[in-house]
Protein backbone atom coordinates (compact mmCIF):
# COMPACT_ATOMS: atom_id res chain seq x y z
CA UNK A 1 0.00 0.00 0.00
CA UNK A 2 2.80 2.41 0.95
CA UNK A 3 4.59 1.55 -2.31
CA UNK A 4 1.47 2.38 -4.33
CA UNK A 5 1.14 5.74 -2.53
CA UNK A 6 4.83 6.47 -3.11
CA UNK A 7 4.47 5.60 -6.81
CA UNK A 8 1.53 7.96 -7.13
CA UNK A 9 3.48 10.77 -5.48
CA UNK A 10 6.35 10.46 -7.95
CA UNK A 11 4.19 11.12 -11.02
CA UNK A 12 4.62 14.90 -10.81
CA UNK A 13 7.75 15.98 -12.68
CA UNK A 14 10.21 18.37 -10.99
CA UNK A 15 9.25 21.05 -13.52
CA UNK A 16 5.55 20.63 -12.77
CA UNK A 17 6.25 20.61 -9.04
CA UNK A 18 8.17 23.90 -9.39
CA UNK A 19 5.21 25.42 -11.29
CA UNK A 20 2.82 24.32 -8.55
CA UNK A 21 5.02 25.77 -5.83
CA UNK A 22 5.34 29.09 -7.66
CA UNK A 23 1.55 29.26 -8.04
CA UNK A 24 1.11 28.55 -4.31
CA UNK A 25 3.54 31.36 -3.44
CA UNK A 26 1.73 33.74 -5.80
CA UNK A 27 -1.61 32.87 -4.17
CA UNK A 28 -0.11 33.33 -0.71
CA UNK A 29 1.07 36.80 -1.66
CA UNK A 30 -2.32 37.65 -3.15
CA UNK A 31 -4.72 36.32 -0.53
CA UNK A 32 -2.73 35.13 2.51
CA UNK A 33 -2.65 31.72 4.15
CA UNK A 34 -6.10 31.75 5.74
CA UNK A 35 -7.90 32.59 2.51
CA UNK A 36 -5.82 30.29 0.32
CA UNK A 37 -7.71 27.09 -0.51
CA UNK A 38 -6.79 23.84 -2.20
CA UNK A 39 -9.61 24.62 -4.68
CA UNK A 40 -7.84 27.88 -5.61
CA UNK A 41 -4.51 26.09 -6.01
CA UNK A 42 -6.16 23.42 -8.17
CA UNK A 43 -7.80 26.07 -10.36
CA UNK A 44 -4.62 28.17 -10.66
CA UNK A 45 -2.47 25.16 -11.55
CA UNK A 46 -5.04 23.25 -13.61
CA UNK A 47 -4.67 20.30 -11.24
CA UNK A 48 -7.19 18.12 -9.55
CA UNK A 49 -7.74 18.66 -5.85
CA UNK A 50 -7.35 14.89 -5.39
CA UNK A 51 -3.85 15.04 -6.90
CA UNK A 52 -2.88 17.89 -4.58
CA UNK A 53 -4.11 16.05 -1.49
CA UNK A 54 -2.51 12.80 -2.61
CA UNK A 55 0.85 14.51 -3.20
CA UNK A 56 0.93 16.89 -0.22
CA UNK A 57 -1.74 15.78 2.23
CA UNK A 58 -3.11 19.25 2.87
CA UNK A 59 -2.68 22.99 2.66
CA UNK A 60 -0.08 23.37 5.43
CA UNK A 61 2.25 20.79 3.92
CA UNK A 62 1.88 22.26 0.43
CA UNK A 63 2.52 25.83 1.61
CA UNK A 64 5.61 24.94 3.65
CA UNK A 65 7.07 22.84 0.83
CA UNK A 66 6.45 25.73 -1.58
CA UNK A 67 8.27 28.13 0.74
CA UNK A 68 11.16 25.67 1.18
CA UNK A 69 11.36 25.12 -2.58
CA UNK A 70 11.55 28.89 -3.12
CA UNK A 71 14.67 29.20 -0.97
CA UNK A 72 17.98 29.54 -2.81
CA UNK A 73 19.61 26.42 -1.35
CA UNK A 74 21.03 25.08 1.90
CA UNK A 75 22.71 27.63 4.15
CA UNK A 76 25.59 25.30 4.97
CA UNK A 77 26.47 24.93 1.27
CA UNK A 78 28.01 28.40 1.57
CA UNK A 79 31.64 28.11 2.67
CA UNK A 80 33.78 31.17 2.00
CA UNK A 81 36.37 30.34 4.64
CA UNK A 82 35.11 32.86 7.21
CA UNK A 83 31.88 33.33 9.13
CA UNK A 84 31.62 36.96 8.01
CA UNK A 85 32.05 35.88 4.40
CA UNK A 86 29.46 33.11 4.83
CA UNK A 87 26.84 35.41 6.34
CA UNK A 88 27.44 38.14 3.77
CA UNK A 89 27.22 35.54 0.96
CA UNK A 90 23.95 34.32 2.47
CA UNK A 91 22.50 37.84 2.26
CA UNK A 92 23.69 38.27 -1.34
CA UNK A 93 21.80 35.20 -2.60
CA UNK A 94 18.60 37.27 -2.99
CA UNK A 95 18.41 40.73 -4.48
CA UNK A 96 16.51 43.49 -2.68
CA UNK A 97 13.34 43.00 -4.74
CA UNK A 98 13.13 39.27 -3.99
CA UNK A 99 14.00 39.92 -0.35
CA UNK A 100 11.14 42.42 -0.06
CA UNK A 101 8.66 39.96 -1.61
CA UNK A 102 9.80 37.11 0.63
CA UNK A 103 9.77 39.29 3.73
CA UNK A 104 6.15 40.30 3.08
CA UNK A 105 5.24 36.68 2.41
CA UNK A 106 6.87 35.48 5.64
CA UNK A 107 5.13 38.19 7.70
CA UNK A 108 1.79 36.93 6.44
CA UNK A 109 2.65 33.29 7.10
CA UNK A 110 4.02 34.14 10.56
CA UNK A 111 0.61 35.53 11.54
CA UNK A 112 -1.11 32.34 10.34
CA UNK A 113 1.37 30.11 12.19
CA UNK A 114 0.05 31.38 15.52
CA UNK A 115 -3.49 30.27 14.68
CA UNK A 116 -2.88 27.01 12.77
CA UNK A 117 -1.33 24.06 14.58
CA UNK A 118 -0.81 22.05 11.39
CA UNK A 119 1.00 24.95 9.72
CA UNK A 120 3.12 25.56 12.82
CA UNK A 121 4.14 21.89 12.98
CA UNK A 122 4.95 21.67 9.26
CA UNK A 123 6.85 24.96 9.41
CA UNK A 124 8.90 23.79 12.39
CA UNK A 125 9.66 20.34 10.96
CA UNK A 126 10.44 21.37 7.39
CA UNK A 127 11.89 24.87 7.73
CA UNK A 128 12.91 25.88 11.24
CA UNK A 129 14.60 22.65 12.37
CA UNK A 130 16.49 21.95 9.12
CA UNK A 131 17.65 25.56 8.74
CA UNK A 132 18.68 25.77 12.38
CA UNK A 133 20.76 22.61 11.86
CA UNK A 134 22.31 24.16 8.73
CA UNK A 135 23.25 27.32 10.65
CA UNK A 136 24.72 25.18 13.44
CA UNK A 137 27.01 23.50 10.90
CA UNK A 138 28.11 26.94 9.63
CA UNK A 139 28.84 27.98 13.22
CA UNK A 140 30.70 24.74 13.98
CA UNK A 141 32.98 25.40 11.01
CA UNK A 142 33.67 28.86 12.44
CA UNK A 143 34.43 27.31 15.85
CA UNK A 144 36.75 24.76 14.20
CA UNK A 145 38.57 27.62 12.40
CA UNK A 146 39.02 29.38 15.73
CA UNK A 147 36.77 32.34 14.85
CA UNK A 148 34.32 31.71 17.71
CA UNK A 149 34.99 30.38 21.19
CA UNK A 150 33.19 27.04 21.66
CA UNK A 151 31.65 28.36 24.90
CA UNK A 152 30.35 31.60 23.33
CA UNK A 153 26.85 32.14 24.79
CA UNK A 154 25.58 33.72 21.55
CA UNK A 155 26.08 30.48 19.56
CA UNK A 156 22.55 29.36 20.38
CA UNK A 157 21.03 32.63 19.17
CA UNK A 158 22.34 33.15 15.64
CA UNK A 159 19.02 32.26 13.98
CA UNK A 160 17.14 34.42 16.49
CA UNK A 161 19.40 37.38 15.71
CA UNK A 162 19.03 36.98 11.94
CA UNK A 163 15.25 36.59 12.06
CA UNK A 164 15.10 39.56 14.42
CA UNK A 165 16.92 41.74 11.93
CA UNK A 166 14.60 40.70 9.12
CA UNK A 167 11.39 41.03 11.12
CA UNK A 168 12.09 44.30 12.88
CA UNK A 169 13.25 46.18 9.78
CA UNK A 170 9.66 46.58 8.58
CA UNK A 171 8.25 47.03 12.08
CA UNK A 172 10.65 49.70 13.33
CA UNK A 173 11.84 51.42 10.15
CA UNK A 174 8.81 50.81 7.91
CA UNK A 175 11.30 49.59 5.29
CA UNK A 176 11.89 46.19 3.72
CA UNK A 177 15.13 44.40 4.55
CA UNK A 178 17.85 45.03 1.97
CA UNK A 179 21.28 43.60 1.31
CA UNK A 180 22.89 46.80 2.62
CA UNK A 181 20.82 46.78 5.81
CA UNK A 182 21.44 43.10 6.54
CA UNK A 183 25.18 43.20 5.90
CA UNK A 184 25.44 46.25 8.19
CA UNK A 185 23.31 44.46 10.80
CA UNK A 186 25.51 41.36 10.60
CA UNK A 187 28.66 43.46 11.10
CA UNK A 188 27.21 45.66 13.85
CA UNK A 189 25.17 43.11 15.82
CA UNK A 190 25.60 39.45 14.89
CA UNK A 191 29.36 39.14 14.53
CA UNK A 192 30.20 41.21 17.65
CA UNK A 193 27.76 39.08 19.67
CA UNK A 194 29.69 36.01 18.51
CA UNK A 195 33.06 37.66 19.20
CA UNK A 196 34.00 37.66 15.50
CA UNK A 197 35.99 40.57 14.01
CA UNK A 198 34.17 42.52 11.31
CA UNK A 199 37.23 43.46 9.27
Amino acid sequence: MAEVAAARRTRITPEREAELYEAVLDLLREVGYDTLTMDAVAARTRSSKATLYRQWGGKAELVVKAIRHGKPGPVDAIDTGSLRGDLHALVMREDDCVMEQNSALMRGVAMAIHQNDDLRQAFREQLIEPETAEFQRVLQRAVARGEIRPDCPALDFLVHMLIGGLATRALIDDQPPTQAFLTSYIDAVVLPALGVPTT
